[in-house]
């Protein structure tokens, strides 16, 4: 079990990273080596042989493989990754890269997202080093750059490049599971990732015809554009359940007691209340409009106006999404892909996930996990590439009225010390014998 350093150690890597600033501003705009550096620094006092690779100067990964007994076990990654979104210390009550601990909670940015898994990775390898420890299977480590934006040189060039490092692997773990989700009710749900929805950034472009701000203009770039985007962002897509959403509302009900729930499942998720949060993104593709770009001038109307989408398609959705974006877009306007990536689904009836159930259960007792589908997306799309099927699971125990959700990517990041503690338990329990 996870010792006293270890749970000190936690709560210090969380801090010291917070510190470290990794921002990723985009456009190759973030320089995560600070990071990898004092990662692998620790991984090496632990015994460890880690890594550092880049593809863009000071973009820095970090692998490392711990052998496991089990020569004839598949090996496990685990995974997260060291970038973090930017964060405006204006807006903050403590400033987000301090990495203070104050009444028992820890402060920042990445707090959540994740530098809080990757300090609980390490805590539980420095603890297996110092009580002489091996897990069943190999594990293969890997702190990840540019998460927060295309992965090109994060996960998606480790897969590419480096797929040796990852031999053996057929399953990961990473962002974003097995956290606390109170249902105002009493009910204490921890969902575990068994899925994600595919990313479809879209790159809209209407032309027509540029000319003077006061004529008669029948084929304006603009107008066109607008159209397409209301249609867009007006449209119902349909209902598209997967197995791992069916397995997850399958279970809500059962914890609620509501029958025939898959009968009609939007009747099913007013049932849920507070607790639909957990699919209701998840059971329909989605595209919602968020940039606009046109002209230069009030009184000149431009030849071409560009629009972004953020879409997301189920797994097994894509061809619908790309069908539909093509019927709303109309013929005035082209789309092309601006980012791409896989939806993926994993097995919620595998050993590992039952592995990652009984670690859960056991330190929190009184939880009930069930399966998710994530709406956005993690590094595990890039390591799919290798055939690795990937599940969220970065363990937390949070107190009711913590909004872990919006806290990704929000003001005022933060996570509790007790979260952490917890965390870095159930990630030993499970990780010894996974």
């Amino acid at each position: 079990m996870a010792d006293a350093q270890a749970r000190d150690e936690v709560v210090r890597f969380t801090s010291d990273l917070i510190r470290i600033d990794t921002t990723n501003r985009g456009g190759g705009d973030c320089r995560e080596r600070p990071a990898a550096e004092y990662t692998a620094a620790l991984l090496a006092e632990a015994g460890a042989e880690p890594t550092l690779l880049e593809r863009t100067p000071g973009r820095t990964n970090v692998v490392a493989r711990i052998e496991g007994t089990d020569p004839a076990a598949d090996a496990l990654l685990v995974h997260g990754h060291l970038d973090v979104v930017p964060a405006e210390a204006a807006d903050w009550s403590v400033h987000p890269f301090s990495g203070e601990v104050r009444d028992g909670v820890v402060w920042g940015r990445g707090a959540v997202d994740m530098k809080n898994m990757d300090a609980m990775i390490l805590a539980v390898v420095r603890a297996w080093a110092r009580q002489g420890v091996r897990p069943r299977r190999d594990l293969v480590l890997a702190f990840t750059a540019d998460e927060e934006d295309s992965a090109r040189d994060g996960s998606g060039f480790l897969a590419d490049e480096h797929p040796h490092l990852f031999e053996g692997c057929t399953e990961g773990i990473g962002e974003s599971g097995a956290f606390t989700f109170h249902d105002g009710g009493g009910r204490r749900i921890y969902p575990i990732a068994a899925g994600e929805r595919g990313t479809g950034w879209i790159r809209l472009t209407a032309r027509g015809r540029a000319g003077h701000g006061s004529k008669v203009n029948r084929e304006n770039a603009v107008t066109r554009l607008a159209a397409a985007i209301t249609r867009i962002g007006a449209h119902e897509w349909p209902l598209r359940l997967t197995p791992t959403v069916r397995a997850a509302l399958t279970e809500l009900a059962a914890l609620y007691g509501i029958d025939g729930g898959l009968d009609d499942v939007d009747g099913l998720l007013e049932k849920l209340g507070p607790a639909a949060a957990l699919v209701e993104a998840t059971v329909r593709n989605s595209a919602n409009p968020t940039m606009l770009a046109a002209g230069y001038k009030i009184n000149v109307i431009p030849g071409e106006a560009v629009a972004y989408v953020d879409g997301r398609y189920l797994p097994g959705g894509e061809d619908e999404f790309r069908a539909t974006l093509d019927e709303l877009t109309g013929p005035d306007v082209d789309w092309e892909y601006h980012h791409r990536e896989v939806a993926l689904e994993a097995p919620v009836d595998s050993p590992t996930f039952a592995r990652m159930r009984a670690a859960v259960e056991e330190f929190a007792p009184e939880g009930h996990v069930v399966p998710f589908c994530m709406p956005g997306g993690t590094d595990a799309k890039q390591f799919s590439r290798l055939g690795i099927t990937g599940y969220g699971f970065a363990p937390l125990k949070l107190p009711e009225g913590f909004d872990y959700a919006a806290l990704f990517h929000g003001v005022d990041e933060r996570v509790p010390v007790e979260a952490l503690h917890f965390g870095v338990r159930v990630l030993d329990r499970f990780l010894r014998t996974a």
